[in-house]
């Protein structure tokens, strides 16, 4: 739900400190998937609101979010997991 993706990202948040560590341990390449996905309905507004905030606070790690992936995914439902979702036409 909108309460997880914030504690997440708050300043003391797990995928701050875990985009921080992958950065510190040397980390290229990033692919952030965005999960749950199922219980906004499939926002794509939503989806674009995370991929904006996630998008400035890991360019203040040091990566440059115009090379990172971004993939909407529900891990419960396997959504976007392995083959691309018909739940999410919008995403390509």
């Amino acid at each position: 739900g909108t309460g997880e993706f914030e504690a997440g990202i708050s300043k003391d948040g797990q995928t701050r400190e875990h985009a921080l560590l992958a950065y510190t341990l040397g980390v290229k390449q990033l692919i952030v998937a965005i999960n749950k996905m199922d219980t906004t309905k499939w926002s794509e507004d939503r989806f674009k609101e995370i991929v904006k905030e996630v998008s400035n606070f890991i360019k203040k790690v040091g990566f440059n979010p115009k090379t990172v992936a971004f993939v909407p995914i529900s891990g419960f439902n396997g959504d976007n997991m392995i083959e691309p979702s018909p739940n999410c036409p919008w995403y390509k």
